[in-house]
């Protein structure tokens, strides 16, 4: 740090007094003002202006900006954020997490930056609605969760994507899957086969879902549902996005996934794309899936393949009494393809299996498995290695591929 907390607390200080709170300042003459007062600060060692010019920004962010949080957001190498509470940060960076040499100078100042986030999508977060789901103007998605959920203060959770998305070619070059899967995949959403993405915390569901939607032909009408808008589909021009509202402070006003699912069904959509399903919405998704919507693309969190269906019928049994031999049938009529995702040991994440499904057998819905991932070994910096790899069965149901003429 080149200058202490309490420099920062006078020269804000100095701002505020001197800022007309009667009349809007626009961010240049906030900017300027703040310029004005470190310039006329008596440092007690020298500054060079490199030095000077960081704490002008941190002084201004603190106004405007996300406080201290501001340089950890626009550091491209920061994946993650977490706030403990105002004075413990822990940041992720090439997949390591350390603790951050920085902290809020106070609760208060974190529960502001917390509101101004909130408010500026439309958002509320307090003592009786203390877990919120928001996200940055750039896309970053932000959880937070304030007392007395939260033992120790304010905890605050922000995860970072890519400005531009990942492409599937950069995921073949970080080894997450290899390029004959990959040609494999563009095939079956060019043919409109209906996928699901699955894997645990932080395994790179949204990241490979937006490399995936990539490859929609952009003459398709495409619509997004999701809690916190995150998805970058940008290859199709015809897109709309609809996000979750929470309820008002009087419990009223709440539109869900399963509301913007039904609302979606008409508005003529080709694809529907559900950020992630996490209760009985799934109900409402695999409907929308088994009514026409061919090529549409999902995301759950589970640890294997064969834990998503079983979570699946979970999530659909919670919201209507259905037999699950009958939910299982609607799982196997909705869903063709089910990638699985995960973070390995050296924190790599990775393609680790992609199987078809199959149909029911005694009761239980059948998976054909056509690529897993073999490991082989570490290398000597301790990353794991291995490769997916086709299992040698083959696609058993090729209708899709054979309508849209295309050949495997």
């Amino acid at each position: 740090m080149l200058w202490s907390e309490e420099t920062v607390a006078v020269l804000k200080q100095v701002v505020k007094e001197k800022l007309d709170l009667s009349v809007s300042v626009t961010d240049q003459q906030l900017l300027e003002l703040i310029e004005q007062e470190v310039f006329a600060y008596p440092f007690e060692t020298y500054s060079t202006a490199g030095q000077k010019h960081q704490l002008i920004m941190r002084l201004f962010h603190s106004f405007r900006g996300l406080d201290i949080l501001q340089p950890l957001v626009d550091n491209p190498a920061v994946t993650e954020i977490m706030i403990n509470r105002y004075d413990q940060i822990f940041i992720e960076r090439e997949g390591r997490v350390s603790l951050a040499d920085v902290k809020f100078e106070s609760k208060e100042k974190l529960e502001d930056v917390i509101q101004a986030i909130v408010a500026k999508v439309n958002r509320a977060v307090n003592e009786a609605n203390p877990i919120v789901d928001a996200r940055l103007l750039d896309g970053s998605r932000v959880n937070v969760v304030l007392p007395p959920v939260a033992l120790d203060g304010a905890v605050m959770t922000i995860r970072k994507f890519p400005e531009s998305p990942l492409t599937l070619r950069d995921l073949m070059g970080k080894g997450a899957l290899t390029e004959e899967a990959a040609s494999f995949l563009i095939k079956l959403v060019q043919a409109k086969y209906n996928v699901f993405i699955g894997g645990g915390t932080g395994s790179g569901k949204t990241t490979f879902l937006n490399a995936l939607s990539q490859y929609i032909p952009d003459d398709e009408r495409i619509i997004t549902i999701e809690d916190s808008a995150e998805l970058q589909i940008r290859t199709v021009p015809n897109l709309v996005r609809l996000e979750t509202r929470n309820a008002n402070t009087e419990g009223k006003g709440e539109i869900s996934i399963r509301d913007l699912i039904r609302s979606s069904l008409r508005m003529r959509p080709n694809r529907i794309i559900v950020g992630e399903v996490r209760g009985a919405e799934a109900l409402d998704m695999l409907a929308a899936l088994n009514t026409g919507h061919d090529g549409s693309l999902s995301t759950g969190h589970a640890n294997s393949t064969t834990d998503m269906l079983s979570r699946l019928e979970t999530m659909v049994l919670s919201g209507a009494s259905l037999p699950v031999d009958v939910v299982r049938k609607q799982i196997c009529s909705a869903i063709d393809v089910m990638i699985h995702l995960q973070r390995l040991r050296d924190r790599s994440r990775r393609v680790t299996e992609i199987s078809e499904v199959a149909g029911i057998e005694d009761g239980e819905v059948k998976l054909n498995r056509l690529y897993e991932f073999v490991e082989t070994g570490e290398d000597a910096g301790g990353r794991v290695v291995g490769e997916l790899r086709p299992t040698g069965n083959t696609l058993i149901h090729t209708e899709k591929l054979a309508m849209a003429g295309i050949a495997l």
